[in-house]
């Protein structure tokens, strides 16, 4: 698919393969490509991104997950990060200039226990500006993309600045997306401001 589209394009999923990469949120992180096709090839995809080839991973993944994420200015492009069990992984990276997560979770394994947070469950969602994510896998019931244009040059992207992939990879971009039930596997995740309302940290179950 490729190509600029003046209305909104809806696709759901229900399961994800795990490959990904950055919760900066990357273990917050969060988004879904459009269709399974595109997916499988962004993961496949070696590109450099801004901040992930900089930064050295822990050597296990994070879990994500809210019950709707909504932001302005999505990218999203292949990438990898350097760290973890194989020295260097595959990652989906998707950069969000700002979003809202209703019912935040993450957890994360620490030996025997499970490091859980949790935050936005109230009236008041978790905020986030500057999200750069860097996933293996990701999922939603639906998710909601407007003005979307697929199969950009990664080195083009220009919805959220100072972020984008290599020259000649595979880019994705939209002005807005919304993502219902996201559950996503992080390497990785960073963001310029991150405010979470209802904050809870202790160790129980995943979320």
């Amino acid at each position: 698919m490729g190509g600029a589209m003046s209305s909104d394009t809806t696709t759901s999923g229900t399961s994800g393969t795990a490959v990904l990469g950055r919760v900066r949120w990357k273990r917050l992180a969060v988004i879904i490509v459009p269709a399974a096709v595109i997916a499988f090839a962004l993961m496949g995809l070696t590109a450099k991104g801004a901040i992930a080839s900089n930064i050295s991973v822990s050597g296990q993944q994070f879990l994500v997950t809210a019950t709707q994420l909504k932001g302005t200015g999505f990218e999203q492009f292949g990438s990898s990060v350097t760290g973890g069990p194989g020295g260097s992984q595959p990652v989906v990276e998707s950069g969000i200039g700002s979003a809202t997560l209703t019912s935040l979770c993450q957890s994360a394994k620490m030996g025997p226990f499970t490091l859980r947070l949790t935050a936005g469950t109230g009236a008041t969602p978790v905020s986030v500006t500057n999200l750069i994510v860097d996933a293996s896998s990701q999922t939603g019931s639906t998710a909601t993309f407007n003005n979307i244009t697929i199969g950009q040059d990664a080195s083009t992207l220009t919805e959220v600045p100072g972020t984008a992939g290599s020259a000649g990879g595979f880019g994705e971009q939209a002005s807005s997306i919304t993502i219902d039930n996201l559950y996503q596997h992080t390497w990785m995740t960073t963001a310029g401001t991150f405010t979470l309302p209802g904050l809870s940290v202790g160790f129980g179950g995943s979320c």
